[in-house]
């Protein structure tokens, strides 16, 4: 089962690797993989087993991801203090249009949610 999710997650990053070398070199492959995988998803309507298995199995890797970022503000303090206005200002601006994209997504969430109940009812 782990290794069917976990080959589906391979798949999906190298379906958008794929396209980011034939058509979008701008985005990075394995996001392009993940909009996909998430696309793929809201078609089907629900998480398989097996991927969903996956999911939970790297989540408790996940804070391994996060020494290579605070190794490179260690060994680059220099330059990101050199920097520092433009670095808040482009995390503020980040940060505002994701929680307005946030919002907005909820929002539709919530209204299709609703309009699922009341063709039930």
């Amino acid at each position: 089962m782990l290794l069917r999710g976990l080959t589906w997650l391979v798949l999906f990053q190298l379906l958008g690797t794929m396209l980011n070398v034939l058509f979008l070199p701008m985005l990075p492959g394995p996001i392009i993989g993940l909009l996909l995988l998430f696309l793929s998803l809201l078609v089907r309507g629900h998480v398989s087993e097996p991927l969903q298995l996956a999911a939970s199995s790297m989540l408790r890797y996940l804070p391994l991801l996060l020494v290579p970022p605070a190794v490179g503000v260690m060994a680059y303090a220099a330059q990101i203090l050199e920097h520092f206005w433009a670095i808040v200002g482009v995390l503020v601006i980040s940060l505002a249009l994701s929680l307005v994209f946030s919002g907005w997504m909820m929002q539709m969430l919530i209204r299709r949610q609703k309009a699922r109940r009341e063709d039930v009812l």
